[in-house]
């Protein structure tokens, strides 16, 4: 009898010991102690709680994670240093809840604390974009423009700089901002930039931003860049710029209406950012037209040569496409 009130006891006290937090970074989230396993490359939300079982084993916290398989995950302790405190003291009498609705806007100069390592630079080819989105705003023309040549109608445009990996997303965002994303309503979304002139030259090399698509990238992926708004805009459009005025820009611009290998466009990026710059290149196509161009870069640097140095290599399926001319 004895035994039984014993074990009885310490149940219940493991699970009053259970309590909810936020997590301090957005960490990893691994299967096991050794870190050697992480299914479907979770990484935390700081914006959500999680349900603490146990923390201090080996410099690891153990972590119930809804909805993902296997549900128990290993953190380092140090994800959670800085609100276990304050987390046990509010939540030592809850067990796992769902995540209170955060209303609060984004901070537009909070940062993440760990800066991203891997990044992927999306350009997008504007004139196949507008054969299969005709109605969006930024693809729409007046007749007086009719007579004139846009930039984007001869240079890639930026579609986005995303964090790797490709779940590393919406950084410190609150719900109600990540089902107005979500559902596309980015007009709804706050306006990220605060600089004029770098709207301004975002515009130019973003088209999109006639769509509000420059908040649903700040909100989605800029936040877990590891910059303001205005630092992580700056670099894409640095980037998109160094691409343009190299001889990858001259070639596209060139060869427009034309047909082009995806070996031809990797030796041209070899030639204008180094051997081994193509092997981080991926060509997207549909309908028989390039839609867009998938760099692999690390971090670290705002030359694009050494970037690609430090990131990982890509694979394509794409081999042959169009570089499409402006108009239906």
């Amino acid at each position: 009898m004895n035994r039984l009130f014993i074990i009885s006891l310490l149940f219940t006290i493991s699970l009053f010991a259970r309590y909810e937090a936020s997590p301090a970074q957005a960490c990893p989230a691994y299967n096991n102690l050794k870190h050697t396993k992480n299914t479907h490359d979770v990484y935390l939300d700081t914006s959500r709680q999680y349900t603490i079982i146990e923390s201090g084993h080996k410099g690891q916290t153990l972590i119930l994670i809804k909805g993902e398989n296997p549900a128990q995950r290993w953190v380092d302790d140090a994800c959670f240093e800085a609100q276990k405190s304050d987390a046990k003291q509010s939540n030592a009498k809850t067990t796992d809840t769902e995540t209170p609705i955060n209303t609060k806007k984004y901070d537009n100069n909070a940062q993440p604390d760990n800066v991203s390592k891997d990044n992927l630079l999306v350009l997008s080819w504007h004139n196949a974009f507008c054969q299969t989105h005709p109605y969006k705003k930024e693809c729409k023309r007046s007749f007086g423009s009719l007579l004139r040549s846009r930039y984007e109608e001869r240079h890639f445009v930026l579609h986005g700089l995303w964090p790797q990996p490709k779940n590393r997303i919406y950084c410190n965002v609150s719900d109600t901002l990540k089902e107005l994303d979500r559902k596309g309503e980015w007009r709804g979304l706050p306006e990220p930039l605060q600089n004029d002139e770098l709207k301004k030259a975002l515009e130019e090399i973003m088209p999109g931003v006639d769509s509000y698509l420059h908040r649903h990238e700040w909100i989605k992926h800029g936040t877990c860049y590891g910059k303001d708004a205005d630092g992580y805009f700056s670099d894409a459009v640095g980037l998109v710029k160094q691409v343009n005025d190299s001889e990858v820009g001259k070639f596209f611009e060139a060869n427009i209406g034309k047909s082009v290998t995806l070996a031809q466009v990797k030796n041209v990026f070899n030639r204008a950012f180094g051997m081994g710059a193509g092997n981080h290149l991926q060509m997207q196509c549909k309908g028989g037209l390039i839609t867009e161009l998938w760099l692999y870069a690390g971090s670290g640097s705002d030359d694009l040569s050494t970037l690609f140095q430090r990131g990982k290599r890509a694979f394509t399926r794409c081999e042959r496409g169009r570089i499409d001319q402006a108009g239906l």
